[in-house]
């Protein structure tokens, strides 16, 4: 029998984690039509038939957030047969509010009661029985973690399909009375399967959920009659009428189900009481990422990078298939392009994917085990003094991964000057194509000078640009005002199930090799055509002698980055082509600097050439540049569709583009003078300018909100 199942339920309830085990691999991710929501849908992984829809993340069905007008315009609309109700059962009190509203919509639902193993523990008891019967739709006990009863919830779901039922009896006598007012005044809902929900949204003066329904002038009229008799009566808007009726039944519900064993504090509670600790917390998060780094780039980076670089895409790759070609006696541009271009470029790319595997590999076990919502809750205090919510870390450690996500994920700000900011700076963390360039200079310029700190330091960077950027643009008339209020739960700790962290390990890394094979392989074969014909357009195998189009090209534009130390045509060819996409700037190395797919952190040709092009000082400036400049084509694009708007994604990218350089020009300038014992010139002088500037747009007093205000009444009117 074919179904349609809704996932419905709270954020951190475990909604996508049921989602994975009941579809498996049948899964695609998308965008709700007309919005830019992540919507997820899958089949049921032991029947075809059963299609399962993975909606946000809610707290209710009130149209606050993008994530809830989503959720609520799918179950109306889209109607499917059954809704499961994801309920954290730790969490439960809380979690019964969306509940109540599921059940107003008419749609059968069945509560999969998640997280009973962290119940158990913690001692508490439910009687999942009589809370069956006080609600009056079937409960069941699962673990999604420990796929415990996930396939009964399939059955449930099936044996519900068809049947009608009521929705959960929240409301007393006197409030009932007042709906069924409204239910009457506006005949045509009566023949809705939402009518009560329809008529609740009325009392709650909901116009956003209620507009569909193109109320006649004498029905409005009726409508407004009963809601002030009621707010009269009762002293309270509707509003507050139907919040207060909602919480007052689910406390009797779970005084009357749930039995708590526990008195004290959780161990999750005293492990927060270090880890999220006013003094402790921020050295903390900053002893696990040094740690986070120091395994992927120094004990991952070193032998195993070594191994896939040099023996296998060197030696294996390399040498065979330039031996195959040569036997076969094919034309030395083809050998040229398949050795030098295509597995020299995209092996220097894949030849770093154990550190990026590694990277995202112990992410996602952080992330798992929970730390990281406690991060966004630290790092709240900070990024609010600074004019960001807490909510942009998000967004900002999605970006580790990959930019594109981290911009998208910017769709949970509701405020849109939080939300503009935060796509700006989302992309100053290292993601995992800059992880490479990171990679290339810990190993080579930075070895043997105990540079452990240079791949940590660089995540530092990011966030340290992240708060200068917050700071000047709070200041400016277009982002003035306070921040959005942050809220977010904070699950409790758990170990991290092994399924679940290579399930997201994977995703990033099957992302990055798609990327390797496809823009990258690319951008590749027209950096090599670029090398390999001359400005004659006659084909010359690269040497220093020769002069092709790639140097052409890069010499013209080269003296743009002379004063922040990369002004030789490779590096800014490097640089250039990083635009497309940012693994392409490890690539080009390797093609233009005539290693082939030896491109091995350690091997004397690698450490030769970036030993002569780049002193610590200009390897420094050239990773921060290449870090917080524009991200890549794709990221652009993410920006675009996000902003909306052609004027805010050329700001974006105007903007990233000067701060990069300013910050790029102060670490060159001031790190020749005070690092390497050169003379000041006149762009020490211009650093020093463009660091008065900085400070000037810091600590300048900021625009006053009411003048903001009035500027954009006048510019709407």
């Amino acid at each position: 029998m074919s179904i349609t199942i809704a996932l419905a339920g709270n954020p951190n309830c475990g909604k996508s984690t049921l989602f994975n085990a009941l579809t498996g691999s049948n899964q695609y991710v998308g965008n709700w039509p007309g919005v830019t929501v992540e919507k997820k849908i899958g089949s049921y992984k032991k029947d075809k038939e059963v299609k399962i829809t993975d909606l946000p993340g809610i707290y209710s069905l009130s149209p606050y957030t993008l994530e809830e007008v989503v959720s609520r315009e799918y179950l109306i609309n889209e109607k499917p047969d059954v809704i499961v109700d994801v309920v954290d059962a730790s969490n439960i009190e809380r979690n019964l509010y969306l509940s109540t509203q599921l059940s107003e919509l008419g749609i059968p639902m069945i509560i999969a009661l998640n997280m009973m193993d962290i119940v158990e523990k913690n001692g508490d008891k439910i009687n999942v029985r009589q809370l069956s019967a006080d609600l009056g739709c079937p409960v069941i006990e699962i673990s999604a973690l420990r796929n415990k009863n996930i396939d009964k919830v399939i059955e449930e779901a099936r044996k519900a399909v068809g049947r009608n039922y009521q929705p959960i009896d929240v409301f007393d006598e006197q409030v009932e009375e007042y709906l069924n007012e409204i239910e009457k005044s506006v005949g045509k809902i009566q023949f809705s399967n939402h009518s009560r929900w329809y008529a609740i949204k009325l009392f709650e003066n909901d116009e956003k959920a209620t507009e569909s329904l193109n109320l006649s002038a004498n029905e409005k009229t009726d409508v407004e009659s009963v809601i002030a008799k009621a707010e009269a009566e009762l002293d309270d808007d509707g509003e507050g009428i139907i919040t207060d009726a909602r919480y007052t039944y689910i406390s009797s519900i779970v005084a009357n189900t749930v039995k708590k064993g526990r008195t004290g504090l959780t161990a999750s509670d005293k492990a927060d009481r270090i880890l999220t600790n006013r003094f402790l917390a921020i050295p903390i998060f900053v002893a696990i990422m040094f740690f986070v780094y120091y395994i992927a780039v120094t004990i991952v980076g070193g032998p195993v990078t070594d191994w896939v670089n040099d023996v296998f895409f060197g030696e294996i790759i390399g040498g065979g298939v330039g031996s195959l070609l040569e036997s076969a006696k094919v034309a030395p541009w083809v050998n040229s392009l398949v050795v030098d271009g295509i597995i020299g470029g995209v092996g220097g790319v894949l030849g770093f994917l154990p550190i990026i595997a590694t990277l995202y590999l112990l992410m996602a076990i952080l992330e798992d085990i929970g730390y990281m919502s406690r991060i966004a809750f630290i790092l709240d205090r900070i990024f609010r003094r600074f004019g960001l919510s807490g909510k942009s870390f998000i967004p900002i450690l999605i970006g580790t991964g990959c930019s594109v996500p981290g911009v998208m994920a910017t769709r949970t700000i509701e405020n849109e000057n939080d939300r503009r900011m935060t796509i700006m700076v989302a992309s100053f963390m290292p993601c995992g194509a800059k992880t490479e360039i990171i990679a290339l200079f810990a190993a080579s310029v930075f070895a043997g000078r105990k540079g452990w700190w240079f791949a940590p330091l660089c995540y530092f960077i990011g966030i340290i640009a992240v708060v200068i950027s917050g700071v000047i643009l709070k200041k400016t008339r277009k982002f003035a005002g306070d921040p959005a209020p942050f809220v977010m739960e904070l699950p409790e700790y758990h170990i991290p199930t092994v399924t679940n962290v290579l399930r997201t390990t994977w995703d990033r890394i099957k992302a990055f090799i798609i990327k390797a094979g496809t823009v990258i392989l690319l951008a590749t074969i027209i950096i090599w055509f670029l090398q390999n014909v001359s400005t004659s357009f006659e084909f010359v195998e690269f040497s220093n002698e020769s002069h092709s189009l790639l140097e052409a090209m890069g010499r013209a534009i080269a003296p743009i980055f002379s004063p922040i130390g990369f002004g030789d045509w490779t590096s800014t060819v490097a640089t250039i082509g990083g635009l497309a996409a940012k693994e392409v700037v490890v690539s080009t190395f390797g093609v233009v600097a005539g290693l082939g797919g030896d491109v091995g952190a350690d091997t004397p040709s690698m450490i030769e050439y970036t030993t002569a092009a780049f002193t610590t000082v200009s390897a420094l400036s050239f990773m921060v540049f290449n870090q917080l400049c524009v991200p890549c084509f794709a990221a652009v694009g993410a920006i675009r569709e996000e902003m909306n708007d052609a004027r805010w994604t050329w700001f974006t990218v105007i903007y990233q583009c000067l701060f990069a350089y300013g910050m790029a020009l102060m670490v060159f300038q001031f790190g020749s003078v005070l690092v390497l014992g050169k003379s000041p010139n006149i762009w020490t002088a211009v650093a020093g300018l463009v660091l008065i500037i900085f400070i000037y747009l810091l600590v300048r007093k900021p625009k006053n909100l009411s003048d903001v205000e009035v500027k954009r009444a006048v510019s709407e009117n």
